[in-house]
This record gives structure tokens, sequence and C-alpha cells, in this order.
């Protein structure tokens, strides 16, 4: 696979242009996803990595390297200057396009512009495409409907609220990671939806107490206290430095702050008197170094946590998805969600006191259901493979 960034995974890739076996064989899966954030690139990689191991060629693409670069960073960068300077503008385009399928049909008629280019970039033994990004539907969706893509196309919902942007027509299959998710595609008109497990590694994951000593003397994390571990994906976005100071002032855990790519947040707190971590490539063990997990969005670390077994609280979420995840989370009883200082401290007390930690139910591994899509089951005598 092509990798977010550069690169290839070792396992499983055949160049495109240099190997007639990979244009003759079994063909690829196209997955498509974007640099922004980094959850959907991270959901990307862990599906190609699971492919890889069971021998599936696969392909990465860029949704946005279907767009003119300006406009890539334009939609990048207005993003995340929304998140940080102007979340109630943010919030306010997240629920009109939540609430007007008008906004969703400007969107893909607007991308409409990149059909042809996207096309092009498609190798043509693409068997499948899997997509992880919610724009990508709008404009793949309509290309497999009008029949100029012949490949079918499964999309992997990277977040617990189903939002109208993720929904097209032309999308053959939706896999969410929760069935009040499979609810609300269903409802949004989405026809074969699938409930299968979190695209994260299996190295989160529950882990004996006796593996906690060495975990925290990997990051220089105190022995006995009880940690509660910030975290505000890969921008570090939302109300980081409250949140820190709040969770400390409750006096019942040590935060462990990770600030992710944002060195602008790592130097505001750095005469914080808890722990303040920058970029982390090791969280699985960093996860295992902590109690607790305070998170603010609902998307890849919290799947990460769950994972890992841990108690996790949204608090301060941020505007629009990070929102409306918190409500489904807490609905679902994946999370608590905590809404005023007040209560940080009961909450964090009673959750570091348990080892009953809530856990996504198990499902249909996402690798699986991709296998079985390129490589259906044989209705004959034999398997022609």
């Amino acid at each position: 696979m092509n990798r977010p960034g550069g690169g290839h995974a070792e396992a499983g890739h055949r160049d495109r242009d240099g190997d007639p076996e990979s244009r003759s064989g079994d063909g690829r899966v196209v997955v498509v996803s974007a640099d922004i954030g980094a959850g959907h690139d991270a959901a990307a990689v862990e599906l190609a990595g699971r492919l890889a191991a069971d021998g599936i060629v696969t392909e990465y693409l860029n949704f946005f390297a279907a767009l003119p670069r300006p406009l890539h960073a334009l939609v990048r960068e207005g993003y995340r200057g929304l998140l940080s300077w102007l979340p109630w503008g943010y919030d306010t385009l997240f629920t009109i396009t939540d609430r007007s399928p008008l906004t969703v049909t400007a969107i893909r008629a607007g991308l409409r512009l990149a059909a042809q280019r996207t096309l092009r970039r498609l190798p043509p033994d693409t068997r499948l495409v899997v997509t992880t990004f919610p724009f990508a539907n709008q404009l793949l969706g309509p290309l497999r409907h009008r029949g100029q893509l012949t490949a079918p196309v499964m999309t992997y919902v990277t977040d617990f609220v189903v939002h109208p942007t993720w929904i097209s027509p032309g999308i053959d299959v939706y896999c969410v990671i929760h069935e009040i998710a499979h609810r609300q595609a269903t409802a949004r008109g989405a026809q074969d939806v699938r409930v299968v497990g979190p695209l994260v590694s299996t190295r989160f994951a529950p882990t004996p107490t006796a593996h906690r000593r060495a975990a925290r003397a990997r990051f220089g994390l105190p022995e006995q206290d009880r940690l509660a571990l910030i975290v505000a994906g890969a921008w570090g976005l939302g109300e980081v430095t409250r949140t820190a100071a709040e969770v400390l002032a409750t006096g019942c855990v040590t935060p462990v702050v990770v600030c992710g790519r944002n060195d602008a947040l790592r130097r505001r707190l750095h005469t914080f008197p808890g722990h303040v971590l920058g970029w982390v490539d090791d969280m699985p063990t960093l996860m295992r170094a902590v109690d607790v997990v305070v998170e603010n969005a609902g998307g890849l670390t919290c799947q990460q946590s769950l994972a890992s077994g841990l108690p996790t609280v949204t608090y301060r979420p941020i505007p629009g998805h990070g929102r409306a995840n918190a409500r489904v989370l807490a609905e679902a009883g994946l999370t608590t969600y905590v809404t005023t200082p007040t209560h940080l401290r009961p909450v964090l007390t009673a959750l570091t006191a348990t080892d009953n930690a809530p856990t996504l139910v198990a499902a249909d591994d996402m690798a699986a259901v991709v296998a079985e899509a390129i490589h259906p089951e044989p209705t004959g005598p034999a398997d022609h493979r």
C-alpha cells in the first residue's frame, strides 16, 4: 500500500506499473482516505495492514489528490482554522449539513469537477474501493451510481455518528462500529449496513496490571499515581489547557496531556505541573500506563481507549462531530459525558476505582468483510479463486 505521507507497506503491495501479476491476478483494493487529522488515514493504514496479511494488494489514494492543490490546502487548513478559532462556525456548518439535504447535494455537485481526475487515478485492476473519508463518498458514490466506476464501493465510517455526508447513492456497503450507527445509517437511507470492529491496532488491548510499571517507566510517569490521559487528536484541538487545569484541580488524578502535533499547545503547557507530551508514536504503551482517558472528539483515540479496556470520559468536546459523538457514546454506555467541572472529581474517582470498563461488542473484522467482497464464497463444487 502507498502509505499516507509516502512510502509503501512492505507486505501485500505491488507496484502499479512494474508488476504484471497485479494486473492479471486478483486485482487490488483501493483505499481512499484523506490527510485531515489522523483518524481517517490511521483507519486506512490499519485496514491495509490486515489485508496485506491475507495477501490482498492495496493501493492508497488521498482524496485531496483529486482536487487542485490550492483547494486541498484551503479545505484542510480551513477545517483546522474553524475548529481552532471559530468553533461556533464549524458547529453551525456541521448542523446545517446535518439538517439540510440540499447542502450535501451541493457538495456532491461541486465534487463532480474532480470526477475524471479521480477515475484516471484508479488502477485498471481495481476490484473494490474502500473509503474512510465522507467526502470521498460524495465523489465516488455518484460515479458508481452512474456506471462510470464499475468496482463496488464500500465505506468505513470512522465516527460513532453517521453524518449525512457519509451517505450517497452508489455506495454498495456501509461499515459502522456500533448498532446505534447502524440505525442512523439505515434511517438516512443506507441499504446494506454492516457492524464491524474498529480499525485500531490489536496492540490496543486490555493489559494486566503487572505490565503497567514498565509502561510508566517508558514515559517517565510515576508508579503509584492514578493517571488521567488527556487527548485531543493529532492536531491537539479544543479546550485542552482548560481541561488539563480542571482535571488537575480535582486532586484525584495526575494529568498526562498529549498535545499531538500542536507545538503551540505544548509551549503553553510548559509550566503545567502534570506531565506534558508532544506527538506520541507508541500510544498502545502509553494507554497501558494510565488509569482513565479524557477525550474530546469520540474519534480514533476514543476507539483506542475502548479497545484498551480503559474507562473513558468525554469532556469539553469539540464542536460538530465531537459533541454529536459524545451524546451517542454516552447513550451507548461506552463513555461518561461530563458536562460541568463539578462533576469531574466524582466521575474520575469512581472510574479509577473499578476494573470494569465498557468495551465495544465483538463484531466482524473489517478486513474479513473486504475479503468476502472480493472473494465471495463459491456457489459451485470448487473454489476457483
